[in-house]
């Protein structure tokens, strides 16, 4: 989806709902492009191997085609490159839902995995705000700050303008309850973003604007 110079897809050459960002700053290189009506393709290049993992979990089971490629200041810390990934996603998200005629607009999920129990819930509404409740036992996961989870949809909120709750009912394991929280948030924005055919033509919400 992404420019050939990648080795991807262009995206004009692609249907469907579909939003593309390109962030430079001093800190990192991303570009990002979604397909909501996708099949679940995925390419992901940031330089944190789990962050690769967690999105490619969100176009699994989002059933988006996401192309993700950053590079970023890896030798400071994963900050800057986990955060404006986040960005660089919520805009494009933003992007593709364009004036979010016809969705669902409401999500919500319960994932297990294994031990692991997450919920998430969202509401696609133009209002941001994360509530945020993941109680994850260890400080890394790998190479990666389990800190930069909240980075991480801290930035997906604002930028997609999305409500949006977690909450963790069960998990010992660091990795589980992660991935089980990736998982969550994909079926409930796949949820959120498919087409009523009850109301196609029609934005969601009695104001008659989001």
């Amino acid at each position: 989806m992404l420019d050939s110079d990648m080795g991807l897809e262009k995206t004009k050459e692609l249907s469907g709902r579909i939003g593309q960002i390109q962030r430079s700053t001093k800190e990192t290189d991303i570009r990002v492009a979604i397909n909501l009506d996708g099949i679940g393709n995925c390419q992901a290049n940031t330089g944190l191997p789990f962050l690769d993992h967690m999105l490619q979990q969100l176009s699994s089971h989002g059933l988006f085609d996401l192309d993700v490629y950053a590079r970023g200041d890896l030798h400071i810390d994963g900050h800057h490159t986990n955060e404006d990934v986040g960005i660089s996603l919520g805009r494009a998200l933003d992007q593709a839902l364009g004036d979010r005629t016809g969705i669902h607009r409401f999500g919500h999920f319960l994932a297990p995995l294994d031990e692991a129990l997450v919920q998430v819930a969202l509401d696609l509404s133009g209002r941001p705000h994360l509530s945020y409740g993941l109680q994850i036992p260890t400080q890394w996961i790998g190479t990666y700050d389990t800190q930069l989870v909240r980075e991480f949809f801290v930035a997906i909120v604002n930028h997609s303008q999305m409500t949006l709750h977690i909450r963790q009912l069960e998990g010992i394991n660091s990795h589980h309850i992660v991935e089980a929280t990736f998982k969550a948030f994909a079926r409930a924005l796949r949820m959120a973003v498919e087409i009523d055919p009850r109301r196609a033509a029609q934005i969601p919400s009695s104001k008659g604007i989001l």
